[in-house]
């Protein structure tokens, strides 16, 4: 049973990170609090899960443009071209915000459409995530004392 909250962990994670409303960090720090589970376990799980769901999301944005002229295709050649302009101001660097809530998802996406290197992309988005739980694992830990 133990094992299943790692991989429920990993779960959440991965769908969190694609354009599914899913969030992980409340069942981190569910997990943290109950004090069942290895913390390196469960970061490692929740890093590997949304940086996985973050690489669908840049191996979707390789083909997505395609589908660009298609009616149903939420997105308008207006906005797809600002968000192609801001990754070329900011470059790959700007995946250090790919943990965020609302920005994070589209980013990894458009990475994706810019032909990013997967390389870079696993590296700087792997530091992001990672950071951003084992921040949150942080405070989870000094708020139970």
């Amino acid at each position: 049973m133990i094992a299943g909250a790692y991989f429920g962990l990993f779960v959440a994670a991965f769908g969190a990170a694609t354009l599914l409303p899913l969030q992980s960090e409340a069942l981190l720090v569910g997990l943290i609090v109950s004090e069942r589970y290895v913390l390196w376990g469960l970061l490692v799980a929740a890093t590997l899960g949304n940086v996985l769901g973050s690489a669908l999301n840049w191996w979707l944005g390789r083909g997505v443009e395609r589908f660009q002229g298609r009616r149903w295709f939420p997105v308008s050649p207006a906005h797809m071209d600002r968000a192609r302009a801001h990754y070329r101001r900011w470059g790959h660097w700007s995946l250090l915000l790919s943990w965020l809530p609302i920005i994070g998802d589209p980013l990894t996406l458009i990475a994706g459409v810019m032909r990013e290197p997967l390389g870079r992309f696993l590296l700087i988005v792997s530091l992001a995530k990672g950071a951003r739980y084992a921040l949150l694992a942080v405070l989870t830990l000094g708020w139970l004392g």
